[in-house]
């Protein structure tokens, strides 16, 4: 007694704690969703400074290199009109001995005077007879120089400058240092054929120079093979050849000396991959938007503390005193309308609520009591009609003892078959009966089809013990049955067979009807399963109790694809479906003796 008159201060400070603690939760949450935006910000902004430093760093450098390399471009072009190289690249193979080589080498390097960074440069006639301004700095590859790998990219620059690595694998430098390699085919100026190949080797050293006057001292550059050209090489192991690309790749990378930004791409035109990295820096921290935020978020929980205080002195207590009034109704075990006055519209808009809710709980009360008597007297009435099949079975019997009598054992056990099919027919009513049973009424009715037809019709049975027990809906075998003799059998003129099986597979009953019939077109099995009642209108005479019992079963099943008909004209028809188990139904039992 002291617990329920005490449940209403519980009730109200449950509340009031409940939205304390919810105020509270809101304002660590907006603290700490504070504190993750900031850093949020912060990094985004200390990512996107570095970002775009780094972008404009390696725009610059890219502009850089791609213009010395093409300045060595134009020097080779130079190259490949000195008369000297001219004169050793038309004359006849005969001919050309050390002093023509010789020549061409002294016209070659006049011009590579006026231009620092050349290594080398080798010239191969189209019988790969070959000049090279410092031959002895080189190892030469002698099997490469036979294959026409390495000379396909020149020759689809069509006389065009093609840059590429450490002379494209037909010589490299015997201290290894790796090199900038211009390749261009040589075309004669006359006859426009192609006479050779020009390499022209520029050392690392030139990239090396243009890091350090450009101060380039976070940059490492990389060429396309993986291979270390120049700056910084620690950055070596920041390479993949993800960087490969035309468009600048960002990636954080978690160092000693803390997280930084390695930014890379390749130069335009030329097999160099350029890095850069740099370290996330606190030049670009927004300390306006901190301040804004800061700001915002004080004026958050100043406004939240003030609703809090609202919400308890104005709403929480008024709700309170409301619910002590409907305990109160509670308690006197009557259900009578609240008489207390709300502060605010919408309290009493609740209280309202209540009130309607207790006048239709009223009116659901009484129509339930309308509606139990109304049962009651449906029942009464159900107990009558029962009378009245119970008078058909026994006149049945009467007849069927007066026909034994006189000797008519056929009609006494016509009778005897008629009177266990309306048994089983009508099922005491129910709409639901055992499978088994349902299998005992087309037993019946086909011993009662045989008495009139004779042996045009055989039946046979394949019915798993299991399934017996199975619920179905009543009368879904029989009008099964019925259609396959009138619309099938009957229609063919011969003996015909009806097969029934059964099988119960995850509680799941699988029954199929099978006919020796005349079958069916696809045109009307369509119409049979179709949906559309419209498209049924031709089929609702001849296959009335098909097409009603498929949608029985589909209705019981709630399922429109649980029947499948298959048929070949002038062979068989088979009809299938697949009956999900339900929860046991009460009154589905077998009936007891009628006498």
């Amino acid at each position: 007694m002291n617990r329920s008159n005490d449940r209403p201060k519980t009730k109200r400070t449950s509340i009031s704690a409940a939205l304390n603690i919810v105020f509270a939760v809101i304002i660590l949450v907006v603290i700490i969703s504070f504190v993750i935006s900031v850093n949020f910000v912060i990094k985004s902004e200390r990512r996107e400074y570095a970002v775009r430093e780094a972008q404009m760093a390696l725009t610059t450098l890219s502009n850089s290199l791609s213009s010395n390399i093409s300045n060595y471009s134009e020097l080779s072009r130079l190259i490949m009109i000195d008369d000297s190289l001219v004169t050793f690249l038309r004359a006849d193979a005969s001919t050309v001995d050390f002093g023509v080589i010789n020549d061409a080498r002294y016209g070659i390097m006049n011009i590579l005077n006026v231009k620092e960074g050349v290594d080398c440069v080798l010239v191969f006639r189209n019988d790969m007879i070959m000049l090279a301004t410092d031959r002895a700095a080189y190892a030469y590859e002698s099997a490469s120089m036979q294959t026409d790998l390495w000379k396909e990219s020149i020759y689809e620059g069509k006389g065009r400058a093609v840059v590429g690595l450490n002379s494209y694998g037909v010589a490299s430098r015997k201290d290894g240092l790796p090199v900038i390699t211009i390749g261009r085919a040589i075309y004669d100026m006359y006859t426009q054929k192609r006479t050779g190949i020009l390499l022209m080797n520029i050392s690392s050293d030139v990239l090396s120079r243009i890091l350090r006057q450009g101060s380039y001292h976070d940059v490492c550059l990389v060429g396309t093979n993986g291979e270390y050209l120049a700056g910084n090489k620690e950055y070596m192991k920041y390479y993949s050849a993800d960087y490969a690309g035309n468009e600048i790749l960002n990636r954080n990378v978690l160092t000693p000396g803390g997280n930084k930004l390695v930014s890379g791409c390749l130069v335009e035109g030329l097999p160099i991959v350029m890095l850069y990295v740099s370290a996330y820096g606190s030049e670009s921290i927004p300390y306006g938007i901190i301040q804004v935020l800061i700001i915002l978020m004080l004026v958050f929980m100043a406004v939240a503390g003030f609703a809090g205080a609202y919400v308890s002195r104005n709403i929480t207590m008024p709700i309170m005193q409301l619910s002590g009034s409907m305990e109160k109704n509670k308690k006197s075990g009557e259900l009578k309308k609240l008489d207390v006055e709300m502060p605010y519209s919408e309290l009493n808009l609740l209280k309202g609520d209540y009130n309607d809710m207790i006048d239709h709980v009223n009116e659901l009360i009484d129509t339930l009591v309308d509606k139990e008597k109304i049962l009651r007297r449906a029942e009464l009435r159900v107990l009558q009609e029962q009378i009245k099949p119970h008078f058909l079975y026994n006149s049945l019997e009467t007849i069927g003892f007066l026909a034994f009598d006189a000797g008519a054992d056929n009609v006494h056990e016509a009778l005897e078959t008629l009177g266990s099919f309306y048994r089983n027919f009508l099922s005491k009513g129910n709409r639901v009966i055992t499978f088994g049973r349902e299998v005992q009424i087309v037993r019946d009715y086909l011993s009662l089809q045989k008495l009139r037809y004779g042996d045009i019709i055989e039946d046979v049975y394949d019915i798993a013990p299991e399934t017996e027990d199975f619920i179905v809906p009543k009368l879904i075998l029989q009008p099964l049955v019925e259609n396959s003799i009138y619309h099938g059998i009957r229609l063919k003129g011969e003996k015909g067979t009806i097969k029934i099986v059964s099988r119960l597979d995850d509680d799941i009953l699988y029954v199929i009807v099978e006919d020796t019939g005349v079958g069916m077109s696809k045109e009307q099995i369509q119409k049979i399963l179709s949906k559309d009642r419209n498209d049924r209108d031709e089929e609702k005479d001849s296959s009335f109790g098909l097409w009603g019992t498929i949608e029985r079963i589909r209705m019981y099943c709630n399922d429109d694809d649980v029947v499948k008909i298959s048929s070949e004209v002038g062979e068989y028809t088979s009809i299938s479906f697949a009956i999900r188990s339900v929860p046991a139904v009460s009154g589905v039992e077998e009936d007891e003796e009628i006498v």
